[in-house]
């Protein structure tokens, strides 16, 4: 690790050295792309000068961002002012502030629940966190189980601010366990607060990141957004029972990340550089072609498969 990273990137900023100490595996599992059942792309030219293999076309290798190259990815935050702005000018990349998130998410939450202010009470530049345990109906579809089902996506998500807000996607900042507001973190405070065993926690835990999405082109936002999720599940867990899960359920987790948090050109459904635009094609002769190019998700509840783009045909 280098002596030069400042107090702010080592609480933020995960090496992915940190995540093949824990278990190599792991990274393997965070660097896959089930759709084309190889790694997700690089899909930005960002790294090219470290050689071929950083080619935007090229897949990513757990031996390209660990080793001496374990501090190559880094959250927009903590790099350079430059690199910030050519992201924005080039792809638009800006990130939404951890207030702006959180506001936006209470009124989601305040037109589920029915009532405001569940969470957290917003105020000008951030918010104050609410610490009496939420009230939830005994009824479906208002219980708590059933707000931890809600399937939430987060389009474009680049590190999954409105998923996770590990730190503030803007200034860097990193937000305690407690204070987070994320769609993914207000689940995860809702079963803390209506489980008691660690068995009980880990099942209703499990199932808040299976109802989680997001879909990102760039590869180097895409493995940060997915190590957020998962050490948000290690956060909460530790915050909750004061220990870590073993290397068979971070597995499990890893595994579901990788299916939730996907790679997608978001003009297309499909996989980065595929020309076709696919969201109204016809059945055609092509079908098979088509099919294999559109970008696969999970439904855990049902257990089906199938493609993003499925869920628009018929103007649904």
């Amino acid at each position: 690790m280098n002596n030069d990273r400042t107090e702010i990137k080592k609480r933020i900023d995960i090496l992915e050295d940190d995540i093949t100490n824990i278990n190599p595996i792991l990274l393997k599992l965070l660097l896959k792309d089930k759709t084309t059942r190889g790694n997700i792309m690089w899909c930005t030219k960002d790294y090219e000068s470290y050689g071929p293999l950083y080619n935007e076309h090229a897949q990513m290798q757990v031996e390209l961002i660990t080793g001496r190259f374990s501090n190559i990815i880094q959250p927009r935050s903590v790099k350079s002012k430059v690199v910030q702005e050519q992201r924005a000018k080039k792809r638009a990349e800006v990130f939404t502030p951890a207030s702006v998130c959180n506001s936006q998410l209470n009124l989601v939450d305040d037109a589920w629940f029915g009532r405001n202010n569940i969470f957290n009470k917003a105020t000008d530049f951030g918010w104050i966190t609410i610490k009496r345990k939420i009230i939830f109906s005994e009824k479906k579809p208002y219980r708590w189980q059933d707000y931890v089902d809600l399937k939430r996506l987060e389009i474009t998500c680049g590190e999954a601010p409105y998923i996770t807000s590990r730190y503030d996607m803007q200034t860097g900042q990193f937000i305690p366990v407690q204070d987070r507001i994320g769609i993914l973190d207000r689940k995860l405070r809702v079963v803390s607060e209506n489980t008691s065993s660690k068995e009980e926690w880990i099942k209703w835990a499990t199932r808040s990141i299976e109802s989680i999405y997001g879909f990102e082109i760039h590869g180097d936002s895409l493995i940060i957004a997915r190590e957020n999720v998962l050490f948000t599940f290690i956060e909460n867990m530790y915050m909750k029972f004061k220990c870590t899960p073993d290397s068979k359920l971070l597995k499990k987790i890893a595994n579901i990340i990788s299916w939730n948090i996907w790679q997608m050109d978001g003009f297309t459904y499909s996989i980065p550089y595929e020309k076709k635009i696919q969201q109204y094609y016809q059945i055609n002769i092509f079908e098979d072609e088509i099919e294999n190019t559109l970008c696969k998700i999970k439904d855990w509840r049902s257990k089906v498969t199938l493609t993003y783009a499925e869920l628009f045909k018929d103007g649904d």
